[in-house]
């Protein structure tokens, strides 16, 4: 069973928020904790990603969500390993738009190239954080499948996503593909 490992965004997945009520649910599951949520830096968040990769028994499945997604991006340019199987990325954040927040820019510019591994990314019409062109253009240049989920907002608790059981169904397609 491939070893899947929660990468939250900016601020954290709250105790309400799907990434933690999964891991609630499936205790095998893994939460990559970075030092302050609040204040990202992306070399060190691109840094406790590969040390958590690397402990962790292969083959990964990575699950991220917002500046997670722009994370395991980075990651993936920058340093992935075969260890790496797959990734569920859920509402990336634009960082290089206008609207990003400040905290989050300093994860510019975003790499477009093609994921070393399979893909999903889920998008809605709605996020305030990324356009539905600027997903395209994340799902072409990045090789992923994109599964467009309608009015959503940022697929987060605020906009009423607790367990989300079809984003479940996902993973789990996930990681048969890894099995």
């Amino acid at each position: 069973m491939p070893t899947v490992l929660m990468v939250p965004g900016f601020t954290g997945a709250s105790p309400g928020h799907w990434q933690s009520l999964w891991i609630k649910e499936r205790p095998e599951y893994r939460r990559v904790e970075q030092r302050d949520w609040d204040a990202p830096e992306a070399h060190e968040w691109v840094d406790v990603l590969d040390r958590a990769v690397i402990a962790a028994p292969a083959p990964v499945v990575l699950v991220g969500h917002s500046l997670g997604c722009i994370t395991i991006v980075r990651w993936a340019a920058e340093r992935a390993t075969f260890r790496a199987g797959a990734a569920l990325l859920v509402a990336a954040c634009d960082v290089e738009a206008d609207t990003a927040p400040s905290e989050v820019r300093g994860f510019a510019p975003i790499p477009l190239g093609r994921l070393p591994f399979p893909s999903v990314l889920v998008t809605s019409s709605t996020d305030p954080l990324a356009t539905e062109t600027r997903s395209a253009e994340f799902a072409r240049g990045w090789g992923s499948r994109i599964v467009a989920i309608g009015d959503a907002g940022h697929i987060h608790t605020a906009a009423g996503f607790g367990p989300w059981p079809e984003g479940h169904r996902l993973l789990h397609d996930l990681l048969a593909t890894c099995a």
